[in-house]
């Protein structure tokens, strides 16, 4: 699958999980932030630095999704499969 088109399916998966994801720049000075998940009243907020590659955007993601329970949520095969990938490192 083609990455950006994984990098949709990934922030459809959040957003049926009840996370929204923003992209901005994080401009701490000599950080290496990619990003992060908080909660703002109640909202899971799912940050991410808007100059991080696809591939790095889809880490992140992937990184913050496995730690949700997705067992009501249809989760195609290939975003499962990364998904346990993801859960054995």
């Amino acid at each position: 699958m083609d990455d950006g088109v994984l990098l949709n399916q990934l922030e459809e998966l959040a957003g049926k999980l009840g996370i929204k994801i923003r992209y901005g720049n994080i401009a701490v000075e000599e950080s290496h932030r990619t990003g992060g998940l908080c909660r703002v009243k109640g909202q899971y907020i799912l940050i991410i630095h808007s100059r991080l590659t696809v591939k790095e955007k889809i880490w992140v993601i992937t990184k913050t999704l496995k730690g949700f329970e997705m067992d009501d949520v249809y989760v195609i095969p290939v975003i499962r499969e990364l998904l346990d990938k993801s859960k054995e490192q």
